[in-house]
């Protein structure tokens, strides 16, 4: 599967770090950076047409986030997980996701669900115009309709910092065809479930959606990463 992506990202000089933040995101959400890569600030400033002022205080945004590390006197790295990094994680989000989708069934509103429906249509879009990065991102929006229809604060916070270490990791789990296919599928039934109001048929398409992210995931790293 061929995936282009854009080889220079612009970013106005007027717009904030929060800006410089979002476009940092998408390239390494997108898997431009292999684990632990070190980040380097002149070619990034250059990609992204902003000073290094910015740039910086992105990167710490995204330090909180979990999406980059920094290494005092080194520089900053994109995260270098091991398998049983991968496992652990993916398997408290798929429990923390499986709650959200419990709870959402019985208190999404009309609003919401019209909304999550119109996500489906759009990523089965993508999906034909085989379009990863915005299917990627209409997933990822999904997905955080439902921590948030759960009504649950504490959950949702919870949610947003685990899922927060596996963006990259996610987006890289839908580049196998098959994978992708099955990915879409299951978000069709999870949306069933939902229109169906039935928690607990949700609960269990969720935590078996990221039980087979984990297990995509984990084959892209067949010896541990090093840094």
């Amino acid at each position: 599967m061929t995936m282009i992506l854009p080889s220079h990202i612009p970013v106005s000089r007027d717009t904030l770090q929060q800006r410089v933040a979002v476009r940092l995101r998408e390239l390494l959400v997108q898997g431009n950076f292999e684990p632990g890569s070190k980040l380097n600030e002149r070619e990034l400033c250059e990609q992204l047409g902003v000073s290094r002022t910015p740039l910086r205080e992105a990167i710490r945004l995204l330090v909180a986030e979990g999406l980059v590390v920094l290494d005092p006197g080194r520089g900053a790295f994109t995260p270098s997980w091991s398998k049983d990094d991968i496992s652990d994680t993916f398997d408290l989000l798929g429990v923390l996701e499986g709650l959200a989708g419990e709870l959402a069934a019985q208190r999404i509103t009309a609003a919401e669900l019209a909304e999550l429906t119109a996500l489906q249509h759009e990523m089965q879009a993508a999906y034909e115009r085989r379009d990863l990065p915005t299917y990627y991102q209409l997933n990822a929006r999904a997905h955080d309709l439902l921590s948030v229809a759960a009504r649950n604060p504490v959950l949702r916070e919870t949610w947003k910092q685990v899922n927060g270490r596996m963006h990259a990791l996610r987006f890289r789990s839908n580049q196998d065809e098959a994978k992708w296919t099955k990915a879409l599928d299951e978000h069709a039934q999870i949306l069933a479930a939902m229109k169906a109001r039935d928690g607990a048929t949700a609960r269990q398409l969720l935590e078996q959606h990221l039980r087979r992210k984990r297990d995509a995931v984990l084959k892209l790293y067949p010896v541990e990463p090093t840094r």
